[in-house]
């Protein structure tokens, strides 16, 4: 068995984004195979739930959508101009105490970039810069939905297709060793979208970090 999350817009209330934690069986191995048994099993057991109508966003979804949202394949373009996965724009961001950022991540192929070790021989994380500006590293995941929200809103022909859906996951994402997660970032936008605010929470960076700060997320206790 394992546990993973389910993210879903919250259209009501303070809560922008609520997790619910799924327990479902899971298939072990790297084949892409074992890794859609393991998200049609998480389904499953989400629509146990009332969360019936969900859509997996990795590269290893059942869907072509859910593949065209992963990091890895959606599309930015930065404020410099130039277009890349959001992947590669959150890596090539990032500051350390001994370097960054480095630019020249922006052009790699986005699992290279995720593993250049500068990322891990650079001293410290300090924080993001982008676009001439200097991003907190708290909300600790601000930084990387800004992007992906920004990505979504540039691509509406494929954003637009989110909002028919109740929930959303990431069967890579393991919330013990990871931050970030597309899924919930989907949420968030759908959350935006719907509640009317997606266009004044992009028009600035501290708007959306004020935005987030009152948007917190609630636990499978609160709605359960």
């Amino acid at each position: 068995m394992a546990n993973r999350p389910v993210f879903s817009p919250g259209l009501k209330g303070s809560a922008l984004v609520i997790r619910v934690d799924v327990e479902f069986n899971w298939f072990a191995g790297m084949a892409v195979s074992q890794k859609q048994k393991s998200i049609r099993s998480l389904h499953e057991a989400a629509a146990q739930r009332n969360l019936a109508h969900v859509l997996e966003i990795s590269s290893k979804s059942e869907s072509r959508l859910g593949v065209s949202l992963s990091a890895f394949n959606l599309q930015l373009q930065t404020e410099s101009g130039i277009k890349c996965p959001v992947e590669n724009a959150y890596q090539s961001s990032k500051v350390f105490n001994n370097g960054g950022p480095y630019q020249d991540l922006l052009k790699m192929k986005p699992w290279e970039a995720k593993k250049d070790p500068r990322l891990a021989s650079s001293g410290d994380f300090a924080g993001f810069e982008y676009g001439g500006h200097r991003w907190p590293t708290k909300p600790v995941t601000a930084f990387y939905d800004w992007l992906y929200l920004n990505a979504l809103h540039q691509n509406p022909t494929i954003s637009g297709q989110l909002l028919q859906y109740e929930g959303f996951t990431d069967i890579e994402f393991n919330p013990e060793r990871s931050l970030n997660c597309q899924a919930s970032s989907a949420a968030l936008f759908v959350a935006l979208s719907k509640r009317g605010e997606l266009n004044s929470a992009l028009s600035s960076r501290e708007g959306f970090l004020e935005r987030l700060s009152i948007g917190v997320s609630k636990t499978q206790a609160d709605l359960f």
